[in-house]
């Protein structure tokens, strides 16, 4: 997993993939600090510790001023209103055209210039999509339940062309040097997966077993038909300085993932 330095433009990192040019993407950091081109006057986000500095979900304990603050700076940045999820690790995808749909889901959609998609993370994997034409977007939030339970699958039923005509790219996650789980956690991929048992190797105790997220997440896209993957390089459990890791931490803040059409 990569631990190089990090750097926000406007407070998003971009995602580094061959998306059509309209088509925009980019994580969060825990922090706006070092960040060039903020929209505002400011050089941090205003959450306070756990949350330090610019944590953008409202269920994490965070004052609700601040959030409402740092999400104010993301959405200047991105130029178009957010739709924000209620996240509770579902497997519901649903199309990103309200500020707040007042529903449970974990993955969101976008076929116009209108709207932006995003989910919050801490170590679950936020997976970005597009097509060639730019014209249909989403963002999934992938922990390991939603992953098993078929996250993925039910986002991309969305999208009515081939699935070969659609790229990914894994944002930051838990690497598979920091995500122990038990046997219940392997069962659920196995029951569905045979091949999911390359994605674990055995962890220090009996039972134990180091997942790989990401190859989890690769072996289903690639069973259903996309082959353009991308991303997947850094760990947000090792990597303190850059992200927030609900493992690491317990009390922390969230980041992030965010994904839109430009208007031409």
């Amino acid at each position: 997993m990569s631990k190089t330095m990090i750097h926000s433009k406007a407070g998003l990192v971009m995602l580094d993939w061959p998306a059509p040019v309209q088509v925009k993407a980019g994580y969060t950091l825990r922090s706006l600090l070092g960040a060039d081109d903020l929209p505002i006057e400011t050089t941090q986000g205003a959450s306070l510790p756990p949350c330090e500095d610019f944590n953008l979900a409202h269920h994490v304990g965070d004052n609700a001023d601040a959030v409402a603050f740092n999400r104010d700076i993301l959405q200047r940045v991105v130029n178009k209103p957010i739709c924000w999820l209620s996240q509770t690790h579902t497997t519901i995808a649903v199309k990103a055209d309200a500020p707040q749909l007042g529903v449970e889901a974990d993955a969101a959609w976008v076929d116009n210039d209108q709207w932006a998609a995003a989910v919050m993370t801490a170590d679950c994997l936020p997976v970005f999509f597009c097509n060639d034409a730019g014209d249909w977007v989403a963002v999934a939030h992938a922990g390991w339940r939603g992953l098993a339970g078929g996250i993925l699958g039910n986002t991309l039923s969305q999208y009515t062309g081939n699935p070969s005509s659609l790229m990914a790219y894994l944002g930051p996650a838990i690497g598979p040097t920091a995500f122990e789980v038990g046997d219940d956690v392997r069962d659920a991929f196995m029951a569905t997966h045979d091949q999911s048992a390359r994605a674990f190797s055995p962890g220090v105790k009996p039972g134990k077993w180091w997942a790989d997220i990401y190859a989890l997440a690769r072996m289903q896209l690639q069973h259903m038909g996309i082959q353009r993957i991308y991303g997947g390089t850094h760990c947000t459990f090792n990597e303190a300085d850059h992200f927030f890791s609900y493992r690491r931490d317990g009390a922390t803040g969230r980041m992030a993932n965010v994904i839109w059409i430009e208007s031409e």
